[in-house]
């Protein structure tokens, strides 16, 4: 019973022999086991046996980025499937849930802690993540009424050459203080940044961030596909997490070039590999707001109920089927793009490719939305190279790492034809990359494809 207290209870019951009772609040799956004995004379209760206090807990492990020495070395091609990468990170199993709240965001994390002290403060940086995408998703819905100020153009571009709308950049800044007010963040990178920046203050927006107290480093893409936002096409808002390199220091009284050194050193830590990600997610603003992420141990969705103001389970473990016949490509491309990746294609549109079905296309032009669907319907998603863009034109740091990991650890695949796009390590920021990902047997078969190429030549 003092177990009992010390996991919170706040009711107990006492309980007939054989009957099982949640004796705790729903926000927490543990049962209490009792048998009951007869009263002593002061009225109080005895109880005869072995008080059971079980945290329902997954006990096995998952494929997750890891300690970089069980991490899978770079392959220039993999042919088969890797066997998934043990790691220590559990995750909740939820039983026992409330009718009326569900398994909430909140809940959800705070599992994750107690399963995983190492992780413990990554929930102070998912509650930042789940009021930036709910205040994202309202500014979204507002943006096309004539009183909102974020229609049009900011009247700048970005470092990708793009003009940016009013909305990026208020998302931007958005989500920049949200993340930086945690005070768990080291540094930051974002798509709207030409290089990580100082989040606070209009004079100092081209400064690097350096936060000594900050564990984590976070890459972000704050409002992927808002060219659509116009036409009520869905949007979504991409993040990955990495841990800070402890090694990191500036001296707050170096000068000139000295400085410059230490902070492009620390600037590296956004450069890592997609392995090294500690966690990633995305908001998808649509017909409802989904916050779809992955701590390593699986890939968990929640949707916003408007209602409780709650982002709340209702994917939980997340797996794409195996095989399906769906593919999300801009097919107008197809004559630039590499020849084994047309031939593929080609066979698919045909139904004479490994599965023997004929696809079926679906493409909305917002990376988010039509990831997401191709996590719950199973297919192939693809931005790859072309002989315009050899490296596609999405961003590996925070676009094609975190979808990556995601995909991964729903139990797909995710690579540029030739290589794992989580084993890339970026040279800059805004580096592109080809991805295509999706079905494990469709991104098998693009493998496949792609190394006989290699082999021919």
């Amino acid at each position: 019973l003092r177990d009992a207290r010390r996991h919170r209870s706040t009711s107990l019951w006492i309980v007939d022999e054989n009957e099982v009772l949640n004796c705790f609040p729903c926000q927490y799956p543990f049962f209490l086991i009792a048998r009951r004995q007869e009263a002593t004379n002061n009225n109080t209760m005895k109880f005869n046996g072995l008080v059971l206090l079980t945290a329902l807990t997954a006990a096995s492990a998952f494929t997750a980025a890891g300690p970089a020495h069980n991490r899978p070395t770079k392959t220039a091609v993999y042919s088969t499937m890797e066997a998934p990468v043990e790691t220590k990170t559990k995750a909740p199993v939820f039983d026992e849930v409330c009718d009326t709240t569900g398994v909430t965001l909140t809940r959800f994390m705070n599992e994750v802690a107690m399963l995983n002290p190492e992780l413990k403060e990554l929930t102070t940086l998912f509650g930042a993540i789940d009021t930036a995408c709910k205040a994202i998703s309202n500014l979204v819905k507002r943006s096309q009424l004539p009183s909102s100020e974020t229609l049009g153009y900011q009247g700048e571009v970005n470092v990708q050459g793009e003009d940016q709308k009013k909305l990026d950049v208020i998302t931007n800044d958005l989500l920049k203080r949200a993340l930086r007010f945690t005070g768990r963040l080291g540094v930051l990178a974002s798509e709207e940044e030409d290089e990580p920046v100082d989040l606070i203050g209009e004079e100092a927006q081209q400064e690097i961030i350096i936060e000594d107290s900050g564990k984590y480093v976070a890459v972000f893409d704050p409002l992927d596909g808002s060219s659509n936002v116009d036409a009520g096409i869905p949007t979504g808002t991409i993040i990955g997490i990495y841990e800070h390199d402890e090694g990191c220091e500036v001296d707050p009284e170096c000068i000139g070039d000295e400085c410059t050194e230490q902070e492009a050193a620390c600037l590296a830590n956004t450069l890592q590999p997609g392995t090294n990600l500690v966690a990633a997610a995305y908001c998808l603003y649509s017909s409802s707001t989904f916050l779809v992420l992955t701590l390593g141990a699986g890939t968990y969705g929640f949707t916003l109920d408007d209602n409780l103001g709650e982002f709340v389970l209702s994917h939980p473990d997340m797996k794409i089927p195996e095989t399906s016949s769906i593919m999300s490509f801009n097919e107008a491309n197809t004559p630039k793009w590499d020849e084994p990746l047309q031939e593929v294609v080609g066979k698919w549109k045909s139904g004479t490719g490994a599965n023997g079905k004929r696809f079926s296309s679906r493409y909305i032009g917002s990376m988010v939305g039509d990831v997401h669907r191709t996590l719950l319907y199973g297919g192939v998603f693809g931005y790859p190279g072309d002989t315009k863009n050899p490296n596609g034109k999405l961003r590996l740091l925070y676009e094609g790492a975190p979808m990556s990991f995601i995909m991964e650890q729903a139990g797909g695949l995710s690579t540029t034809g030739t290589e794992r796009v989580m084993e890339i390590a970026p040279e800059m920021v805004h580096q592109r990359v080809p991805v295509i990902m999706g079905s494990k047997n469709e991104i098998q078969e693009v493998i496949d494809a792609y190394a006989a190429w290699e082999k021919k030549d």
